[in-house]
């Protein structure tokens, strides 16, 4: 039997803004994290990405690469963004040409377990728990189900 690799998690690299709270085990690298904001623990924020001020991002998310989120936004528990759409008919491979970039707009709160697909969403857009965000959002509201639509 071999022996595993072991690779802790770790914050290297980072911008950090004033005032920034990060829970570990977190595991961000490469990104940057604006003034007032709060990362949870069990969370990974990856290279490129940029968290605007006074965002909460809850336990157990995943922001990947590409990702911009802008300002005062909540991100609840264990949301996944995506950014290989699996164009070719399964995953990218490490051809992060394949890869698409995700916009979040400012005042954006997304709930629990919500997946966000490579979109751009507009301010003041509430995502519903559990919702699949496979399209743009353009206009301010609340947005649940899968695929996420407009309920008021």
């Amino acid at each position: 039997m071999g022996e595993p690799r072991i690779i802790e998690c770790t914050v290297r690299d980072v911008v950090f803004g004033s005032d920034v709270t990060v829970l570990q085990p977190a595991n961000l690298y490469e990104c940057e994290v604006g003034d007032g904001s709060f990362i949870g623990p069990f969370t990974e924020i990856q290279k490129g990405v940029t968290i605007g001020a006074r965002a909460k991002i809850q336990s157990h998310s995943f922001v990947c690469e590409l990702v911009t989120i802008g300002d005062d936004v909540f991100v609840g528990h264990g949301v996944m963004f995506i950014n290989d759409t699996f164009s070719t008919g399964g995953p990218a491979r490490g051809d992060r040409e394949l890869w698409k970039s995700t916009r979040i707009g400012d005042r954006v709160s997304i709930g629990s377990n919500a997946t966000i697909l490579p979109v751009e969403v507009c301010d003041d857009v509430v995502i519903g728990a559990g919702a699949v965000v496979t399209r743009s959002i353009h206009e301010p509201g609340t947005y649940v189900g899968n695929p996420a639509r407009r309920v008021k």
